[in-house]
């Protein structure tokens, strides 16, 4: 009898031990991503994101995730462009993340406003007006929004990779982008990594552009699930949040880059609007060059793509 309390004794203790050291591990683990977090932090400089967005979010009524990413270069001006524009959508049952990016030409009508270039609408109003024009020309329903300065992309992706992201760059790259790139595979730092995204004095335009941004999305999405890449997530997010301004919670921050990272392809499904073969080219007083786009057929495909058709199908039917 004594000897059957004495292995229960040794059994709990056992236990206790386990639950301590696994309790030390995650203190301890809680501990460092929070003093990564802090270091990355202390990186920003004086530059740091300082507007202050509105945005009425809506939720998508089929339940999905809509995150509208802005990349912009804010440069000290009191009104910031934005040279990104894309739609994040994440389907919270599976995991699954599809990717939209819209031109920045696009001649739409803003409320409030004459027609414009599709960026545009974020000069005059923010993301609030350009979730308003999104919904007016597309249709569709944006819940969130995050806008990005292009200098906190910088310091995160030397973090992240010091030795920078391998990229194919398809030709001499160097007009308006701040950096000189060659031809062929190589790896970029933060700054040239973000010229080339911007990239567009050539004939492709900004079609082009839009594609290297999408290849650079997949690029870091690699670079982060890789096992180095892991280890730096805390002091990466730490270093691009004052460079930040969403109107998610952290929480709401964490869930969405965790069901990017485990979505089921490592290749994210993407889209661009216009879908070829759906525009034109014009010029208007005022506004320049713009693209002329079909509404009704490039508001189908988003919405075939958006339901779960790949790119090709909702652009061939």
């Amino acid at each position: 009898m004594d000897s059957r309390l004495d292995r229960k004794s040794k059994k709990k203790k056992r236990g206790r031990k386990v639950i301590l050291v696994l309790l030390l591990i995650i203190f301890s683990l809680l501990g460092y991503a929070a003093f990564q977090f802090y270091s990355g932090y202390k990186m920003a400089g004086d530059d740091k994101l300082q507007e202050d967005y509105s945005f009425n979010g809506v939720k998508d009524k089929n339940g999905m995730v809509n995150v509208l990413l802005l990349g912009v270069d804010s440069r000290g001006e009191e009104k910031s462009r934005t040279d990104t524009m894309m739609l994040a959508q994440i389907n919270p049952k599976t995991n699954e993340t599809r990717l939209v990016s819209f031109m920045r030409d696009i001649y739409v009508e803003i409320p409030g406003y004459k027609n414009y270039k599709l960026n545009t609408a974020f000069y005059l109003g923010g993301p609030e007006l350009l979730r308003k024009t999104i919904k007016h020309n597309f249709d569709l329903d944006i819940q969130y929004f995050m806008v990005v300065d292009f200098k906190g992309f910088e310091q995160s992706v030397d973090i992240l990779a010091p030795d920078g992201i391998e990229m194919e760059v398809e030709k001499a790259m160097s007009e308006n982008i701040g950096v000189s790139l060659q031809p062929g595979v190589q790896n970029l730092n933060g700054k040239e990594l973000l010229g080339y995204a911007r990239f567009r004095a050539d004939a492709e335009g900004d079609f082009g552009r839009v594609e290297r941004q999408q290849k650079v999305i997949n690029a870091l999405k690699d670079e982060v699930l890789s096992i180095g890449g892991v280890t730096k997530l805390p002091k990466m997010a730490g270093s691009i949040q004052p460079y930040i301004q969403t109107n998610m919670s952290k929480l709401d921050q964490i869930s969405i880059a965790k069901d990017i990272l485990l979505s089921n392809s490592s290749d994210m499904e993407k889209l661009t609007i216009p879908v070829e073969g759906s525009y034109g080219f014009g010029s208007y007083s005022g506004v320049g060059s713009v693209l002329d786009i079909n509404f009704e057929e490039n508001i189908q495909a988003l919405k075939d793509f958006l339901n779960g058709k790949s790119s090709d199908e909702a652009t061939t039917e």
